[in-house]
C-alpha cells in the first residue's frame, strides 16, 4: 500500500484499458447519437449542412468512395488508438521491471 500512496506502483494498466475502451466505443457510438444534439449550435450546423449539400451532389462511385474513406479513416484512427495505449502500456510495464531489477540489487 505504501508504494502505491508514493507513486512507486503505477496503477496505469487497468485505467488505460479503461480510457482506451471509452475512446474507441463509447466516443463513436455517443458522436453518432448525439449529432442531433450538436446541430442545435450554429457552427455544428453549417458544418453539416455543408456536408450534406456537398453529398446529395456526388454521384453515385463519389458517394461510395466517400463512404469507404470513412470507413478507411475510422479503422486507422482506431488502430492509431490501439498503438498509442498499447505503447504507453509498454512504457509503464517497462517501469515496474526497472523498479523491481533496482530493488533487487
Amino acid at each position: 500500500m505504501i508504494d502505491f500512496l508514493t507513486f512507486n506502483t503505477f496503477i496505469s494498466q487497468k485505467v488505460l484499458l479503461i480510457f482506451y475502451y471509452f475512446f474507441a466505443i463509447f466516443i463513436p457510438i455517443g458522436f453518432f447519437y448525439f449529432r442531433s444534439y450538436l446541430k442545435k449550435y450554429q457552427f455544428f450546423s453549417k458544418i453539416y449542412n455543408l456536408v450534406e449539400e456537398t453529398y446529395k451532389n456526388l454521384n453515385k462511385n463519389e458517394k461510395i468512395l466517400t463512404i469507404l474513406f470513412i470507413i478507411f479513416l475510422f479503422f486507422m484512427f482506431e488502430l492509431f488508438l490501439r498503438m498509442f495505449f498499447e505503447m504507453m502500456i509498454g512504457y509503464f510495464d517497462m517501469h515496474d521491471y526497472l523498479h523491481k531489477l533496482m530493488e533487487m540489487k
